[in-house]
C-alpha cells in the first residue's frame, strides 16, 4: 500500500498520521505534483495528493475519503460509532481541512501570479474565513483524550501547516489552539515523524 503525499501539504500530513496511528501499513511516496509523475497520474486523474493506493491497485483519494477508508479498514480506529459524537469528528475535520483550503488559496494567490498581479481583495477574503474559524476553534476546543480522533489529525495538519507558512500570524488570542499540538503530542507521540 501506497499514499503519494507533499511534506508541505496538510491534507498529506493528516492522513499520513492517521494511517499510521490506525496500525495500516503504507509506504509513504513524495510525489511534486507540478512534475506530473506518471504513478501518480495512472492512481488519480486529478494528480492530487494525498493519493493511496491499495495493493489490490485501488486508488482513494481525496483527504476525507482516505481518512474513511482507513477507518473501515481498521474496524473504526478513527471515528466514533455514536452519530452525534460523529458529526462532531466530521464538523472539526471540516472546519480544519476548510482552513487549510483557505491558507493553501492565499498561497497560491501569491506563488502563481506576479507581484503586480497578486489579488489582495482575495487574500484579505480568504484570511477572513481562517481568522473566523480559528476563532471558531479557540472558542469551542475539541476535548482531546487518551485516543485521538480524525479531526485531531486534522486539526493538528492544520495547525503545522498553518505555523509553516504563516508563522507568528495566527497565534494571539488563541492560548488554546497554541497549546494544542503539544497536548496532542502527548496522546499520539510519533507526531514529530511527520513535521517534514
Amino acid at each position: 500500500m501506497k499514499i503519494f503525499y507533499s511534506s508541505a501539504s496538510p491534507y498529506s500530513t493528516k492522513v499520513r498520521m492517521a494511517a499510521h496511528f490506525a496500525g495500516l501499513a503504507a509506504q509513504s511516496v513524495s510525489a511534486d505534483t507540478n512534475a506530473d509523475p506518471a504513478e501518480l497520474l495512472a492512481a488519480n486523474p486529478l494528480g492530487k495528493i494525498p493519493t493511496l493506493v491499495t495493493d489490490e491497485g485501488l486508488a482513494v483519494y481525496d483527504s476525507r475519503a482516505i481518512m474513511n477508508y482507513i477507518d473501515r479498514q481498521t474496524k473504526g480506529t478513527l471515528y466514533p460509532r455514536n452519530a452525534a459524537k460523529r458529526t462532531e469528528v466530521d464538523i472539526l475535520e471540516a472546519t480544519a481541512d476548510g482552513i487549510c483550503d483557505s491558507l493553501l488559496a492565499i498561497v497560491y494567490e501569491r506563488r502563481s501570479r506576479p507581484e503586480e498581479k497578486v489579488h489582495q481583495p482575495w487574500i484579505d477574503r480568504q484570511w477572513q474565513k481562517v481568522e473566523r474559524a480559528l476563532d471558531h476553534l479557540e472558542e469551542n476546543m475539541p476535548r482531546l483524550g487518551k485516543k485521538p480522533n480524525a479531526g485531531h489529525f486534522a486539526l493538528a495538519a492544520m495547525l503545522r501547516y498553518i505555523e509553516l507558512r504563516f508563522a507568528g500570524k495566527w497565534q494571539r488570542g488563541r492560548p488554546k489552539l497554541k497549546r494544542f499540538l503539544s497536548r496532542f503530542e502527548a496522546v499520539f507521540p510519533d507526531y514529530a515523524q511527520f513535521k517534514d
